[in-house]
């Protein structure tokens, strides 16, 4: 008594076109998941060291200033 499993079938799948002799297999996947846009930030500042650093201090300061400016327009008046 011989079974067959549903993986060893020789039926053709609906999918398959007709004409094709070799199956159609998923590309290989590689073992580790590509790198995180996070760890390619970092790996790009430590690359480019001081030109990351300044554009990190100029938006440091441009941010710190925004938020002063926005302070200073929505500070409340008091009635003297």
């Amino acid at each position: 008594m011989t079974e067959t499993s549903p993986d060893t079938s020789p039926e053709v799948s609906a999918a398959a076109p007709a004409g094709t002799a070799e199956p159609q297999t998923a590309p290989p996947r590689s073992p580790e998941p590509p790198p995180s846009f996070v760890k390619l930030a970092m790996r790009n500042m430590v690359r480019k060291g001081r030109q990351s650093l300044l554009h990190f201090g100029l938006t440091a300061v441009g941010f710190i200033g925004f938020i002063l400016l926005v302070a200073w327009f929505g500070r409340p008046t008091l009635p003297q």
